[in-house]
């Protein structure tokens, strides 16, 4: 099955700008493939104003998130992978979602019918 954090994303992201507020997403910066302005990186993530007023060309793909903006005047292309993305909320209130910064796609592996667990249900009288 593929990801759900895109279709995520972009929902919280209509559900925010729908609302009138300002949706800022948290980005690890030190992802391999993010292209973010490294002044403005803090403790190896960054802050990002993506408002329709602050940003121009913004796609927010399946697997990846890329728009230009300015940043202290100057024009910048910026792109990252969707799992970079620790979080999208709005600004105002900070309602939102955190993502997992580890998230693994693989489902837990299926227990093994020859081994019995412990019993997960205790008889309680």
């Amino acid at each position: 099955m593929t990801p759900n954090q895109p279709y995520l994303l972009r929902a919280i992201y209509e559900w925010i700008v729908d609302n009138e507020m300002t949706p800022y997403l948290l980005v690890n910066a030190e992802n391999d493939y993010a292209h973010v302005p490294r002044q403005y990186v803090e403790n190896g993530k960054i802050v990002l104003n993506l408002s329709p007023m602050a940003v121009n060309t913004l796609e927010l793909g399946n697997d990846y998130i890329s728009f230009n903006a300015r940043f202290a005047g100057k024009a910048m292309d910026v792109s990252f992978p969707v799992a970079a993305v620790l979080a999208i909320y709005a600004k105002e209130n900070g309602q939102g979602m955190v993502f997992n910064e580890a998230e693994d796609e693989t489902p837990p592996p299926e227990p093994d019918p020859e081994k019995p667990g412990k019993p997960k249900l205790k008889l309680v009288k």
